[in-house]
């Protein structure tokens, strides 16, 4: 199968979890878009009543053109369930995750979620992190400093630019800069010294997070409880 056909099969497997009265956490990209359009035809044919609780403009955009009720993360109680999206998932089920520059939101809604799903094609599944640039949100004021201290660190750093040769802005209106590490041998100490550099926001990996991976293979969906 073409990697969108695989992206689009486990978007719709993956609401299978979802039932009704639930609170959805609903991810960003390319496969969760997906997921979405599927979830919007199951409150529609069963009649359910769910609430969306979104990580990114783009997908409120989308879940508001089709009629799913949407909150804001402070405006819930709890999150019965989020589904999203993966850039890389390692062997172990730690992930990389913002290349559609929504790390903080997506990150916020996962950590106050009951139960996360991860929405894959088989490219994604990797034995170790890293080949995917890491992404770290970084404010602003201060960033290329930021950035000559990870460039001395040997990150090989970059600032995430538009087509047009801008730096990309975050829903909080962050910039983006991607980490080319190769590999990742220790992801959470790499996560507790980005996080203690004074200026990120947020960093890409997300560990310990996921409970089931839903991977699309070319003889369908695959589904791996992790915890």
């Amino acid at each position: 199968m073409k990697q969108e056909e695989l992206k689009k099969l486990v978007g719709e497997k993956a609401v299978d979890w979802v039932h009704n009265d639930m609170i959805v956490g609903l991810g960003t990209g390319s496969t969760v878009k997906y997921m979405v359009t599927a979830l919007a035809q199951k409150i529609k044919t069963e009649h359910l009543e769910i609430t969306g609780v979104v990580t990114s403009a783009r997908t409120a955009e989308q879940a508001r053109s089709l009629g799913i009720r949407l909150k804001s993360v402070d405006e819930v109680d709890h999150i019965d369930l989020t589904i999203d999206g993966a850039d890389e998932v390692s062997a172990d089920y730690q992930g990389i995750k913002g290349g559609g520059a929504a790390l903080l939101f997506e990150k916020i809604v996962a950590t106050n979620s009951r139960k996360n799903i991860w929405i894959v094609d088989q490219s994604k599944l990797v034995k170790q992190l890293g080949a995917f640039p890491l992404p770290v949100e970084v404010i602003p004021y201060g960033s290329q400093q930021l950035l000559t201290r990870f460039a001395a660190k040997g990150f090989h750093p970059s600032f995430r630019l538009t087509s047009d040769g801008q730096k990309v802005k975050t829903d909080s209106d962050n910039f983006i800069i991607d980490l080319h590490l190769g590999e990742i041998t220790a992801p959470a100490e790499m996560a507790t010294y980005l996080k203690q550099q004074v200026g990120v926001v947020e960093q890409g990996l997300f560990l310990d997070t996921v409970n089931t991976v839903i991977a699309g293979f070319d003889d369908g969906p695959r589904v791996f409880e992790v915890r």
